[in-house]
Order: structure tokens, then sequence, then C-alpha cells
């Protein structure tokens, strides 16, 4: 039996999912195929660009970053072949300005992962005029920067210093940071 929000679905339930981490979109098709969408995934902008010539979507959730560039140009190609789809950008870790890009381009709603299937349905299924209810379990405030220091971290690939530049922070600091467990 397909889940209560389902019932708010419009007539046509297509949802076009992108993103390129392969484990999570598995999961995440699975969960809006239980709740009545007809999903399509995508894991490149190519791929994500291609579906949307191809059909439409009703509904979309695109991850912002993406092995082979950003995911706002999908949003953007959506929004040339169908201005009412709904698209709920997602991202690893949010920043106001990418924030206001996604929505200034037609996005509904801007998520942070991790988000669920029922936070994602709630943002797609939302009328626009109410915000959708917050998260049951939302990421501390120490945990979002936690994984805004991790990320960074990464992207430098693992360099102390160039990180503790790029964060203006000084150098021990971060190493004392890195050093500990990430807060829940």
């Amino acid at each position: 039996m397909p889940d209560q929000d389902s019932r708010q679905l419009g007539p046509d339930p297509s949802l076009l999912l992108v993103d390129d981490d392969e484990p999570f979109l598995k999961r995440l098709a699975r969960a809006m195929e239980k709740r009545g969408f007809a999903v399509t995934t995508a894991e490149t902008v190519a791929e994500g660009q291609a579906s949307v010539r191809r059909a439409p979507p009703a509904y979309a959730v695109v991850d912002l970053r993406l092995g082979d560039g950003n995911g706002l140009d999908v949003v953007e190609t959506i929004r040339e072949r169908r201005e009412d789809s709904k698209v709920v950008v997602l991202t690893g870790y949010g920043a106001i300005a990418t924030a206001v890009a996604a929505v200034k381009i037609g996005a509904v709603d801007y998520l942070a992962k991790p988000a669920d299937a029922n936070q994602i349905t709630a943002a797609l299924l939302s009328s626009g005029e109410d915000l959708p209810p917050p998260p049951e379990n939302p990421m501390s405030a120490d945990r979002v920067r936690w994984e805004h220091i991790q990320r960074i971290f990464e992207q430098c690939d693992r360099n102390v210093s160039e990180t503790a530049r790029r964060l203006n922070m000084h150098r021990r600091t971060l190493q004392r940071i890195l050093a500990k467990r990430s807060p829940r």
C-alpha cells in the first residue's frame, strides 16, 4: 500500500532523481517508488539533462555537486522544458549563496544531506505557501560545522595547512578538531 503522501501526488507522478552517490540514489529511488512516484534515475549532469529532454518530469530531486558538473544545470534544463515541475536541490553541505541560486532558477526547496525520503517527499508535495515541517532529528550545529570542515579537508587532499588557510583558522586549532570524533 502506498504511503499517505501518494494521495497528494498530481496526475503525473514522474520523478527524476539525479545524484552521483549510487547507494543513496538506489535507496531513495526505492523509497520514492513506495510513495507512489514513477522514478527515473541519473548519476551525471549529462544523463539528467538527456532524461529531461526525453520526458520532462513533474518532480525532480537533484544533487548540487555531481561528478561531471553542477546539478543546477539540470534544474535549468527542467525549467526550460517544464515550468510547472517541482524541483528539490540536495547538497552535502548548505551554503546561502547556492541555496539562493537554486531558488532563483526555480527549485522549490533546498535540503542538506542526509535528507531522508520523508523530508524530500514533504518538500516536493508542499504547496509553497507553507513550509514543510522541521525534520525529526536535524543535525546539530556542531555536526554541520564538523561536516563542513571534513568536506573542505577532503577537497584539499587532506592537507591540514591548506585546509586551515581556506577556512581562515589556525592550523593547530584545525588539527585538534580533526583529531576528535564527529559530534552527534
